[in-house]
């Protein structure tokens, strides 16, 4: 090969290798191979400066089960007809503040007025004859037999025309106590009949708990003993007294129901509210965090525990609270570090 054709063919070659080179270089082929695999991250997030924690411990836990309860009154009358009789008016409707002897219904009294007037003129009749047989037995001018019979009809009148006189109290109905009206079933114009209910009435001062209670929580309650008690209507927690457990156990339920009495009711609980009655039960081992180290994500509970400088978030199950506490039934072991209060992530 001459020398011409070497000068032709020199440059496109030296081209080739000189590309060839550099694909190779950006290729990684003149460079240390790294092996494949996934690099390693650290989890969760750093522990930010000053952020207050907590040391998880176990102890004893005297924890509080509730017992679902309705509110009623310690004193509720129902106030029904004694006579047959269509009503008048009716001066209250339910939910009035009344009075004790307040009336609150008046019955059709015409009849028992038309009654009273022949009962009494009866009476007044049978003591003028009695007077008149007893100047005639003095005066020896009528038999003793005469006298006792005057005597015996003038007593059977006062008897009658008084007889009279309750009944016609009847066509009143008043209210027994100072209390609110409850359960109003009359109007005017209706037909009440002797132990209809027309309405009750209920003492708004002197209310209780009635809770159903499981047989083997009762054995925790005792008469007079003081509890603690949360309505839903006022939603505010009360103090309340042991005032009746009753000795009868429920076959459907295995419940025995047990009535506290509320303190400083106030007159604004209302019949039928929903309550809780709590029962301290026996000290167990347990772990309780306070209540806002534990956040909320989705339907799911977690904390936030420290490990190794970071911030690593578990799953929790809480139990019952306790004041600014909670129990925590799984999830945490005891021994372990979180955050007093949750970081937000992101």
């Amino acid at each position: 090969m001459n020398k011409e054709t070497l000068k032709k063919i020199w440059k496109p070659a030296a081209g080739i290798v000189g590309l060839a080179a550099i694909m190779a270089w950006a290729g990684g082929a003149c460079t240390a191979k790294i092996p494949s695999g996934k690099l390693e991250q650290a989890p969760g997030f750093a522990l930010p400066t000053d952020a207050p924690t907590i040391q998880v411990v176990r102890q004893p836990i005297s924890s509080r089960i509730y017992v679902m309860g309705t509110v009623a009154s310690e004193e509720k009358i129902n106030l029904s007809a004694r006579m047959p009789a269509y009503v008048d008016k009716v001066f209250v409707s339910a939910g009035d503040r009344v009075k004790k002897g307040q009336t609150l219904v008046t019955l059709d009294d015409r009849e028992i007025r038309e009654q009273l007037a022949v009962a009494e003129a009866q009476f007044k009749q049978a003591e003028t004859e009695y007077l008149r047989a007893k100047q005639l037995f003095e005066s020896k001018a009528t038999t003793e037999q005469a006298l006792t019979a005057a005597e015996s009809m003038f007593n059977s009148a006062r008897a009658q025309a008084e007889r009279v006189r309750v009944m016609l109290t009847y066509a009143q109905i008043v209210s027994p106590i100072d209390g609110v009206v409850t359960d109003r079933r009359i109007e005017a114009g209706d037909l009440a009949n002797p132990g209809q209910v027309l309405l009750a009435v209920y003492d708004p001062t002197r209310m209780r708990l009635e809770a159903p209670t499981p047989v083997r929580l009762v054995d925790k309650l005792a008469l007079d003993q003081t509890v603690d008690v949360n309505l839903e209507t006022p939603a505010r927690p009360f103090k309340g007294r042991v005032s009746e457990i009753v000795s009868e156990i429920d076959p459907l339920s295995r419940t025995r129901h047990v009535r506290v009495h509320l303190d400083d009711a106030g007159g604004d609980i209302l019949p039928g509210a929903f309550g809780r009655l709590w029962v301290q039960e026996t000290p167990h081992d347990g772990i309780l965090i306070p209540a806002e180290a534990v956040y909320a994500s989705g339907q799911l509970q977690r904390v936030q525990v420290v490990e190794n400088g970071r911030v690593i978030r578990r799953l929790v199950t809480t139990g019952p609270q306790q004041g600014v506490h909670v129990e925590i039934l799984s999830g945490l072991e005891g021994g372990e570090t979180i955050l007093a209060v949750p970081v937000r992530e992101g």
